[in-house]
């Protein structure tokens, strides 16, 4: 076992720990992504907290994967969230009023497709375990890729209607980075109704004491109205598409389409599932050209676009860092390296640890101690370390694993951290930050 040091604590304490963690937040069937403020499954939390159990449980890795795709609308979509028995969530399953045919009680939006990744980690340590974890993830790979493949293919379609290799998001929750200042525009033209918070308790705030750590009562109007609209609209892929007041491309979902498109069509490959692997690696290369069209020649970042006015926005947020996990361009990545590893970004003055903050420091959307406008999380550090090892750049991923590992020290195994202080912020005992602790604890880096 390979493991990093200089953490702060022993490397089998910070495991063990971490383990902890997500034994706490297991309610059966599903991890919840916190104990708290998140007593639901998301849906990209889950690949990650799959990642994190196959290193200490390979059949409870495939249940929780499991539990996602029992959730999975008729169309392929794979909903943002999937609720749990707890009540006290808001905006809870009574604001969605989405429920899919098995019966799961789910949110009516989607998340970043990683979930690729996480089959791909699931089958590696079934395998590195042999006998019983071997044969349970091969027949779980097998069984599921339909069921992957269709929610590819959604994506492509629905939310790609004009073949440019960009998805298109409907709501910020969407890109898994809600309140980024690469929304800010977008959601300014929103106009929501006032009375949408009126009579209803925002549960965040209960968890979480600082308010400035999370997004504000009018961002919150704007999420809710947003859901307002899909809900009216019966969450209908092209009614939503022509009515909601928010429609954005998303550059970095883009690119873990690209990503997951090519892990997916590897899997396939192995399955013998030829003339799949070779549409999805067609997908793959449609995203990545899309991602590759955005770049800015003057910052070196790729671009979200308003679609409704055609606009691309520059705001400097760690969405730009896209080409890192699709490639596609020699040029454009080792642009991308330079930027990533300077003054700006990781290699800035301040920081505590020489991590991606979520924005810029010193853009003026950049906010140390909010959400997405400032703060590092460490199930992004992991993202980036993962596709870095495999993009061949090892170094900088072991540089990454090392400083997140260094962050992940004070065992608060925190939602998000505060780049200048290293603070632990938002949630405490996050289920997606513990899992990849273990993931770069357990498993050899070139695993």
């Amino acid at each position: 076992m390979t493991v990093a040091t200089h953490t702060g604590v022993a490397p089998p304490a910070l495991a063990a720990s971490a383990a902890y963690i997500l034994r706490g937040n297991d309610i059966g069937t599903l991890t919840t992504a916190a104990p708290r403020l998140y007593p639901h499954l998301w849906s990209w939390d889950a690949a990650f907290v799959a990642i994190g159990l196959a290193t200490v449980s390979v059949p409870r890795a495939i249940a929780e994967l499991r539990t996602l795709l029992g959730a999975q609308w008729t169309t392929g979509m794979l909903p943002h969230i999937v609720f749990g028995p707890d009540e006290g969530y808001f905006p809870g399953p009574d604001v969605w009023g989405a429920t899919t045919p098995s019966g799961a009680r789910t949110s009516g939006i989607c998340q970043p497709p990683v979930h690729a990744i996480a089959v791909r980690r699931v089958l590696d340590a079934g395998r590195r375990n042999g006998g019983a974890d071997r044969d349970l993830a091969e027949r779980f790979a097998a069984e599921t890729f339909d069921r992957w493949l269709a929610w590819h293919r959604w994506l492509a379609t629905a939310r790609d209607p004009r073949g440019r290799g960009l998805l298109e998001i409907y709501h910020g929750w969407e890109s898994g980075m809600d309140n980024s200042p690469r929304w800010d525009a977008a959601y300014a033209a929103v106009r929501p109704r006032e009375d949408l918070l009126r009579g209803r308790a925002r549960r965040d705030l209960e968890h979480v004491a600082d308010a400035r750590q999370r997004p504000t009562d009018e961002e919150y109007r704007r999420y809710l109205w947003l859901v307002h609209q899909m809900k009216e609209a019966g969450y209908d892929d092209d009614a939503v598409r022509e009515t909601v007041d928010f429609r954005m491309t998303d550059v970095f979902m883009s690119a873990i389409a690209a990503l997951a498109s090519d892990v997916l069509a590897e899997i396939g490959d192995e399955l013998g599932r030829r003339a799949e692997a070779t549409e999805l690696r067609a997908l793959a290369e449609r995203f990545r050209g899309g991602v590759l069209s955005t770049v800015s020649p003057d910052t070196g970042l790729a671009r979200d676009e308003d679609v409704r006015t055609g606009l691309r926005l520059d705001a400097p947020t760690i969405g730009g860092f896209a080409p890192l996990l699709c490639g596609g361009d020699p040029r454009v990545f080792s642009r991308q390296l330079a930027l990533f590893t300077g003054p700006e970004w990781c290699g800035h003055p301040d920081l505590r640890y020489a991590l991606p903050p979520s924005t810029a420091p010193g853009h003026a959307g950049f906010s140390s101690r909010t959400y997405w406008r400032g703060p590092q999380w460490p199930f992004m550090n992991w993202l980036l370390y993962w596709t870095l090892h495999r993009a061949g750049e090892v170094d900088l991923a072991m540089s990454l694993r090392a400083e997140g590992l260094r962050q992940l020290g004070d065992l608060a195994f925190g939602e998000y951290y505060e780049p200048m202080t290293g603070e632990a912020l938002g949630s405490a005992h996050q289920s997606w930050t513990a899992a990849v602790a273990l993931d770069w604890l357990i498993v050899p880096p070139a695993g």
